[in-house]
């Protein structure tokens, strides 16, 4: 949905920034068994009690293992096709976020710890661990990207390869804010308003949760409905902003880098690639890092599933 500065500004206005956050019940959204096993054919479905959040998991085919992670706001449908195509020769592991799609929604807690990109990162390696994989290969789409960045930094010993889409580090983007970034992703600065300002304002507007088609954009127009949906995903972007800065900081200053071999992919009609040499900021954060643009905007992997699925491969194979 297309959503426009005057939009939001009205949105704002009309419901003042100090207004309560939505009352409607805040229920975990059920899985959508039969949307499921129509996209994953063969994928087992479960829910996974890990420490701090209850994570949707499909597991499909066999071989080395594979985990997914999905951006925002997106869920796992979004890697669909491609980990379709994955499970012909390897064990993939696709999940929904802490805070996403079926996943459990917990509260946003001191700081926004409980949406800190390494309280997420220890949800995936608390699911990878009860699946049998204490070592696996990790592709991430965007928030995904993020919190497989921050498992990588801070379990270098479970990730055999990296390969993040269409992002650059988000400390790097907050420290060199440009007003062409502000303009095209502008949802940044406003999702990090303190509670429930940016909340509100996606109540009054539907913006950003409107994607895909048919009966993926039903499920995500119904996921969204969900109020808790709306204020984990807020408190995804307010962590980055607040919390995840500091740990970067920390991490840069005592020089770590990502040391497996990563491969960084943007889509050429993404704004991202056009604001940002995404493979040379990339290559400041890790030892071994390659990347190429991807025909597509930036959820390349669903436009162009067949040549994502190739570049992977390749990556895999090399």
């Amino acid at each position: 949905m297309q959503t426009t500065k005057r939009s939001l500004l009205k949105a704002a206005l009309g419901l003042g920034v100090a207004g309560a956050l939505p009352t409607a019940p805040s229920l975990l959204a059920q899985t959508n068994s039969d949307l499921d096993a129509g996209l994953f054919p063969g994928f087992r479905a479960s829910k996974v009690q890990t420490s701090g959040a209850i994570i949707h998991t499909l597991v499909g085919g066999s071989g080395p293992p594979i985990l997914l992670l999905h951006g925002a706001p997106q869920a796992h449908f979004s890697w669909a096709k491609v980990a379709v195509e994955l499970a012909r020769d390897y064990t993939v592991v696709v999940t929904d976020l802490r805070g996403y799609g079926y996943s459990s929604k917990p509260e946003g807690g001191e700081n926004h710890i409980n949406y800190s990109k390494r309280t997420m990162a220890q949800d995936q390696v608390e699911v990878m661990a009860s699946l049998g994989y204490d070592r696996f290969i990790l592709f991430g789409h965007d928030r995904g990207g993020r919190v497989g960045r921050r498992l990588t930094l801070d379990h270098p010993e479970r990730v055999e390869k990296l390969a993040v889409l269409d992002i650059v580090p988000a400390h790097y983007l907050y420290s060199n804010t440009t007003r062409e970034f502000a303009v095209a992703y502008i949802h940044w600065f406003m999702f990090i308003r303190p509670a429930p300002f940016a909340e509100n304002i996606i109540a009054a507007t539907g913006m950003f949760v409107g994607n895909g088609s048919g009966e993926i954009g039903e499920e995500y127009r119904r996921i969204y409905s969900d109020p808790a949906a709306v204020h984990a995903m807020c408190e995804d972007y307010r962590a980055s902003a607040n919390m995840d800065m500091d740990i970067d900081k920390a991490d840069i200053a005592a020089g770590k880098t990502i040391d497996c071999p990563l491969n960084v992919l943007w889509g050429d009609a993404a704004p991202m690639g056009r604001l940002y040499d995404v493979l040379g900021i990339w290559q400041m954060e890790a030892t071994r890092a390659e990347g190429k643009s991807m025909p597509g905007g930036h959820t390349f992997q669903e436009e162009n599933p067949e040549q994502t699925y190739d570049e992977l491969r390749r990556f895999l194979n090399a």
